[in-house]
């Protein structure tokens, strides 16, 4: 039907050219944002997936991280161990030198100089082995009555919880209580039993690291090896050996506990890895296939608007009818 009042015709362009140009804007603005889905009116169910995925993807970054700085303070711990045994080794080659009997009063009495100098090296350790400004072997109970002292607590002493995934309930636990504790009753056992060695305070919450005691000794308190025998020499041999096995099963659980952590961390990047590739497969624009969109789309639209043109012309048809 002709008519002046209703352009049929041309009702049905517009329509579709508002269409194309619809279709083409959405290629365009994937084109250039490189994603398929960029509000929820273009995927909503793809965006609520994706979201999730993100977030997981994101909290798994960041538990990567915290394994590797949990492995970075476990390994500073089982440095500061592995010195420990290098002067609990020394101390025990000078108290078997102490216990021959071809040791001189002046021998002992040098044995015994360098024996004491050591287990001041020893507290030291203990007491000043840090991971981030945080003491890690000292042997204080955090829940001691007195602040001070709890507050100067080895975060070894206890039960450490590791962050190791996303959620909240991907925890990993481990205690090194037993083990730090064996080395430092077998720590004080072979220095005469000062508790300071294992990095243990005052009462004022002081560090006490002076004086340690002379497991060359013997047990009146005299440190003055060329008065005594062997036996004092002989005991500390067994003792210091003690020693070294406990500081040898506290390393044992550290590099285990390390060993997990960095199995944690490989698997973390393998699920991150696989769970980005998810994500970008909803998200992600395919570039072939939207530029072949937009092409015919642009194609579309230069048809339409030359058809549009056509049907603008045809109200003058109605005019030729009256001539």
């Amino acid at each position: 039907m002709l008519s002046l009042h209703t352009n049929v015709a041309s009702l049905s362009a517009q329509n579709s050219l508002g269409h194309t140009q619809a279709t083409l804007s959405t290629s365009m603005t994937r084109l250039s944002t490189g994603y398929r889905i960029n509000s929820s009116m273009d995927d909503a169910a793809g965006l609520q997936i994706a979201t999730r995925l993100k977030a997981q993807t994101s909290g798994m970054s960041v538990a990567m991280r915290n394994t590797q700085n949990s492995i970075s303070m476990l390994q500073t711990a089982d440095g500061a161990l592995n010195e420990v045994n290098n002067v609990l080794t020394r101390m025990k080659d000078l108290a078997t030198q102490a216990a021959d009997g071809s040791s001189s009063a002046d021998d002992k009495t040098a044995l015994q100089a360098e024996y004491d100098s050591l287990t001041d090296e020893l507290s030291n350790i203990f007491s000043n082995t840090k991971f981030g400004g945080t003491r890690l072997l000292n042997t204080n109970d955090p829940a001691d009555v007195n602040p001070v002292k709890a507050a100067k607590a080895g975060k070894l002493n206890g039960s450490v919880t590791f962050q190791i995934g996303a959620d909240d309930s991907e925890t990993m636990t481990a205690s090194f209580s037993t083990e730090l504790g064996a080395v430092n009753t077998a720590v004080q056992n072979a220095t005469g039993g000062n508790p300071a060695v294992a990095g243990r305070f005052a009462g004022d919450g002081s560090a006490t690291i002076a004086t340690i005691g002379h497991a060359l000794a013997d047990h009146t308190g005299d440190t003055n090896l060329a008065n005594n025998g062997a036996a004092d020499a002989t005991s500390a041999i067994s003792n210091l050996s003690g020693a070294i096995d406990a500081v040898s099963a506290l390393r044992s659980k550290l590099g285990a506990i390390s060993n997990r952590l960095d199995h944690v961390y490989n698997n973390l990047a393998n699920i991150s890895s696989n769970t980005q590739a998810a994500t970008g497969r909803i998200m992600d624009v395919d570039f072939a296939t939207e530029s072949s969109s937009m092409t015919s789309n642009q194609m579309l639209m230069q048809a339409g608007t030359a058809m549009l043109k056509q049907t603008n012309s045809m109200s003058s048809m109605v005019m030729s009818l009256l001539q």
